[in-house]
Formats: C-alpha cells, sequence, structure tokens
C-alpha cells in the first residue's frame, strides 16, 4: 500500500473511532503532506467537512500555483462538492481507495483535466461496506440520500 493511501486510510479509521463516518483524504506536494483530514460532518455538526474539504481546511491557504503541483488522496470516490474544490484548486491528480460503495464525480473530473487513478483497495471498500451496514441512515445522510 502506498505510504499516503495508508494515510488516507489512517485519517478515515480516526473518523470511524470519534463515531464519524470512515473517509479519509491526505493532501501532498512534493514528496510531502500538507493537509490531512477525515469527515468529521458528525464530530463537528458539520454539513461540509467531508474528508477531502477538512484536508484542505487544514492545508490552510496556499497559493494557486501551489495546490497545481498537489496529489489528493482520498479512500472513497469524492462526492460533486469535494470534486468542485479540487477543480476549483485545480489539484491535477487524484487518487481514490475505492469507488465501489459510491461512485463520485469521477467523469467530471476526468472531463476537466485531472488525473484520476482508483485503486480498489480491500481495506477502503471493506471499511466503508462494513460503516454501510451498520449505520445506513448516517451514511445516506453524508451522500444526501433519503432513506
Amino acid at each position: 500500500m502506498d505510504k499516503f493511501m495508508q494515510a488516507a486510510i489512517d485519517e478515515a479509521k480516526k473518523g470511524l473511532a470519534e463515531g464519524g463516518i470512515p473517509i479519509g483524504s491526505v493532501i501532498v506536494h512534493n514528496g510531502i503532506v500538507v493537509g490531512r483530514g477525515h469527515n468529521r460532518r458528525v464530530q463537528k455538526g458539520s454539513v461540509i467537512l467531508h474528508g477531502e474539504m477538512d484536508a484542505f481546511e487544514n492545508c490552510g491557504r496556499q497559493s494557486a500555483s501551489f495546490y497545481r503541483e498537489c496529489t489528493l488522496y482520498t479512500t472513497l470516490s469524492p462526492c460533486s462538492m469535494c470534486s468542485g474544490a479540487i477543480l476549483l484548486y485545480e489539484i491535477p491528480k487524484v487518487i481514490i481507495g475505492e469507488n465501489q460503495t459510491f461512485q463520485g464525480e469521477e467523469a467530471h473530473l476526468i472531463s476537466n483535466g485531472v488525473e484520476v487513478d482508483v485503486i480498489q483497495s480491500d481495506e477502503c471498500i471493506n471499511m466503508m461496506k462494513s460503516f454501510i451496514q451498520e449505520r445506513p441512515s448516517l451514511w445516506n445522510e453524508d451522500i444526501g440520500e433519503v432513506g
């Protein structure tokens, strides 16, 4: 397992241990993790703190050119909100742990020039499958589904 994807998985596990949704993300610049985060919607009572959004927040204010040199790692296919942030800051490459439990906006990212690599990590798949089975209403809330 790539050390950066492992860092994203570790973030997802933190979120789960805190009673939240197990999705983690890291932003890497020149081989260094500069932002890390996990879904903290439950923990913070937030409507927007998905894993990727938390990683952006924790990366902090940077120049536009800085983000254009980054790779974003995420344990789950990014939703439309997180994909919008990826496009806004022109992140050129996204590595996704899995897209079997949720298919996000990968096609939109690709159509806008983002390189997308989905690795189908068994650990990411199993973590999400277990969570969705155990907490379906919380999962549906996170992805904007009713029931």
